[in-house]
């Protein structure tokens, strides 16, 4: 299984952006796929998951009114929409998934993209 994340780039606060994570082979309604960044220095951080069968949605506090995560069955693809971008959201971000529905921590998702950078200015 392969995710390909795209869409990251650099963008003035208050800016918004559209993340992209396409996944090679099938994802089954028992599936979670999600987001989460890192920044240098820092761990990486749970930012939204989404159940694959059902499309029920979970966010970090942080992020939570400003970002949607959604997915395409047909497309096998998931997708950020980050509005009201921060500077402090920039991070590399990386889509994951587990196939035993892992919903906030990154060591119980099973398959990782390579991560694409998001870089907010101020």
């Amino acid at each position: 299984v392969q995710l390909q994340a795209s869409g990251g780039g650099l963008v003035q606060a208050g800016g918004s952006l559209r993340l992209s994570c396409a996944a090679s082979g099938r994802t089954f309604s028992s599936h979670t796929m999600a987001w989460f960044r890192q920044a240098p220095g820092k761990e990486r951080e749970f930012v939204s998951t989404i159940r694959w069968g059902t499309g029920r949605t979970y966010y970090a506090d942080s992020v939570k009114g400003r970002f949607t995560i959604s997915r395409v069955s047909a497309e096998n693809t998931v997708y950020l929409q980050m509005n009201s971008l921060k500077p402090e959201d920039t991070a590399l971000y990386f889509c994951a998934r587990s196939v035993r529905g892992a919903l906030y921590f990154a060591r119980e998702f099973d398959n990782w993209g390579q991560g694409t950078q998001v870089t907010v200015s101020s």
